[in-house]
């Protein structure tokens, strides 16, 4: 499988059988995914209705077969050996050649062309064509008038006119537009694919007092690894101990080292500077940064884009009429007006051979997965082509503010006891409940008792509320954690706490209040430094014409607020819960369109899931947020979206002249058909010149986009 020809006739046979519930296609990898219900239709029922549409089923493996190279480079041999014969032809056709045995062969009887020219253009059809007659077969007995059936339709006519030298043509042409569709599609996908080769076999892991060369697909997560300067990073990890410059532009996109110390992440691929490292791996080999970014786009190019969905209907459309134009041009003029039979069939077949949607239905397959490519090694992945069109049309931006326009790493400024308790018994409790939180604000807690010599106690029955906080079971009695509404909700709102909050709670804190069922015991005041990335990020959104940027914060009014102003965001809605937030974006949509929502956390899910388009930041989003999410921000940083507006908008624009080169050019040539001036020489640069120019402008998009 490696055409939308074959991913539509597949459709065809598969999807109307009723066991089948959902297919899923990766033209890229030549790869179908069946979800079936066992009871109505088996797998080797499913691999029988794949034969029968002239394909071969094989089990998938994220690792292929090893291939000798006659079956690896089987396509590009017949091609090759179909355009040597035709040469062959050409030559024998254009010279004279002397001796008895070959004299006779090569010459033309009756005025015709030689038995050795005849012999060398039907073997050049044979070679050029034949490996597509399965999927003739599975056509004709589908009534589905595709590419296949076209080719063949005036391939045969142009035998029956005796126009071998263009039947022959026809023929290799056709294999080589199918041989380049199916390369530009791996040469996109290998360009991620190849990312990858990037980690090395081997690294070095410590051991106690030495250290030992291990496979990297063996490391595990927690080992301590040594990388030396000029040796590229084996695994996902945090530095534990040196000081270097990592080159992590294969991930990040940044053009220059970024320096690494103690406590900062490092990432698979990246290459080491000057400095020794030693680094705790966080990750296995199978689940770096780098390996996700390999399978997210590889899972990506089987959801099909809005503009691939309107090609495949167009097909579906375009093929039977071009069939029935064809005949009504081979045969109307002979019969009403008494025109010439034979040269009103020939033009009939120019016609077929013209409107060939070859080009067509490879203009956006090869767009869409270029530019998810492109985009994945700036460490942006976009789950799928239709999300990478509705990213072109973004006129609004929702903000999470906690770790997305914010550090995420906020630290303790205040800690003070209200009750009266010994605030070495309230942070024990405190930091025993926030130990099984994954929010920002709970690490920074647990961090802070720790560094006040304080253990957490052990808690039971934790339960996390999104947009309040969380509670548990700390010692013998329930102990609660989160903001004033919280608070509120627990009736321990009194006045005298409120004016505790008024005085911490400002551009620069977020609160958080805990205590019993029965009374308030500590306020906590932290600070989260905004990203040096979200001023410039907010600015350039505006360049790019989004209408709204909104802020969405669970967190206090003050602070919220405080934020939004430092980055230039003039819309802000504080205290939200996760339903709020979904019905904000919803407001957004019904307004402007198409919006995006930008969060990490569990409480962001319901308003990604709501968004046009769902960005999280990986590295710092949960595990929900990212499975929600369309895009994924590998390396965390917000610069990722203006680029993903601009790299958008240019893929679009490479789709819009892809289609209109494929009916632009066809349209000219179709014309000049009709009026009876065309050849099979003029059809043929209409159709393989088109292949040849959308495939070409398709794979410009590997380049990177300016970052403007």
């Amino acid at each position: 499988m490696d055409c939308a020809e074959e991913v539509a006739l597949l459709r065809q046979r598969l999807g109307a059988h009723s066991g089948v519930q959902e297919l899923a296609f990766d033209v890229s990898l030549g790869k179908l995914m069946v979800s079936h219900d066992p009871a109505l239709i088996t797998a080797d029922q499913v691999c029988a209705l794949v034969t029968k549409a002239g394909m071969t089923p094989e089990a998938w493996s994220a690792m292929p077969p090893a291939r000798n190279f006659l079956l690896r480079n089987a396509r590009w041999l017949l091609v090759t050996l179909s355009g040597l014969v035709l040469i062959v032809a050409q030559s024998v056709s254009f010279h004279r050649w002397h001796g008895s045995l070959w004299a006779w062969l090569s010459h033309e009887h009756g005025g015709g062309q030689s038995p050795v020219v005849i012999i060398c253009y039907v073997l050049a059809i044979a070679l050029g064509y034949g490996p597509a007659l399965p999927k003739l077969l599975a056509s004709v007995r589908a009534l589905r008038a595709d590419m296949t059936v076209l080719m063949a339709v005036a391939i045969a006519g142009a035998l029956y006119l005796k126009e071998y030298s263009e039947g022959g043509t026809l023929a290799f042409l056709f294999s080589l537009s199918v041989a380049l569709e199916r390369w530009s599609l791996r040469k996109a996908q290998s360009s991620v694919a190849a990312l990858l080769d990037q980690t090395p076999a081997e690294a070095s892991v410590l051991h106690h007092d030495h250290e030992h060369r291990t496979p990297v697909d063996r490391i595990p997560v927690g080992a301590r690894v040594r990388i030396r300067p000029g040796e590229t990073v084996p695994c996902d990890g945090v530095v534990e101990a040196g000081e270097s410059a990592v080159d992590q532009a294969i991930i990040t996109g940044e053009p220059v080292p970024v320096p690494k110390r103690g406590g900062d992440r490092v990432f698979a691929g990246t290459l080491n500077g000057l400095g020794v490292l030693e680094v705790r791996t966080t990750s296995a080999a199978a689940d770096t940064t780098l390996a996700r970014i390999v399978r997210m786009v590889a899972g990506a190019s089987h959801r099909r884009a809005p503009s691939e969905q309107f090609v495949e209907r167009f097909a579906r459309i375009y093929s039977p009429a071009i069939l029935s134009l064809a005949l009504a041009v081979a045969l109307v003029p002979p019969l009403v007006a008494g025109a010439n039979a034979a040269q009103w069939f020939y033009q009939g077949m120019v016609i077929l051979l013209i409107s060939c949607p070859c080009a067509l239905v490879i203009s956006t397959p090869v767009t869409i997965v270029s530019a998810l490519s492109s985009a994945a090694r700036r460490g942006v992945l976009v789950k799928g082509g239709a999300f990478l069109e509705e990213a072109a049309k973004l006129r609004a931006v929702a903000f999470d503010k906690t770790g997305v326009l914010t550090e995420g790493k906020p630290r303790v400024s205040t800690f003070r006891t209200l009750n009266g308790a010994p605030p070495e018994q309230v942070l024990r409790c405190l930091a025993g409940l926030e130990v099984h939180s994954e929010h920002p604000l709970a690490s920074a807690i647990v961090t802070y008792a720790r560094e006040q010599g304080i253990e957490p106690d052990a808690a039971d029955r934790f339960r996390a509320r999104c947009g309040l906080g969380a509670e548990a079971e700390v010692g013998t009695h329930p102990f609660w954690a989160g903001n004033w509404r919280f608070c509120q909700e627990k009736h321990l709102g009194r006045s005298d706490i409120a004016g505790h909050l008024e005085t911490l709670e400002d551009s620069s804190h977020t609160a958080v209040l805990c205590g019993t069922d029965r009374d308030v015991w500590a306020l906590v005041a932290l600070t989260d430094p905004i990203r040096d990335s979200a001023r410039k990020t907010v600015a350039e959104l505006r360049l790019l014409g989004v209408e709204q940027i909104a802020l969405l914060s669970g967190d206090n009014r003050l602070t919220a607020a405080g934020v939004a102003r430092e980055v230039g965001i003039d819309c802000v809605h504080w205290e939200q819960l996760p339903d709020q937030k979904c019905a904000v974006i919803e407001q957004m949509k019904r307004d402007h369109g198409v919006v995006a929502m930008v969060g990490d956390g569990v409480n962001d899910a319901q308003a990604l899931a709501a968004a046009s388009i769902g960005i999280a930041l990986a590295g710092r989003s949960t595990d929900v947020a990212l499975e929600t999410a369309d895009v994924v921000l590998s390396a965390g940083d917000l610069r990722g979206i203006p680029f993903l507006l601009r790299h958008a908008r240019r893929a679009g624009a490479v789709i819009r002249q892809n289609v209109c080169i494929a009916i632009g050019l066809k349209a000219v040539f179709l014309a000049t058909a009709l009026t009876g001036h065309a050849d099979m020489w003029m059809a043929i640069a209409a159709d393989m010149g088109a292949t040849l120019l959308v495939t070409l402008n398709g794979l410009r998009l590997l380049r990177p986009t300016p970052t403007g």
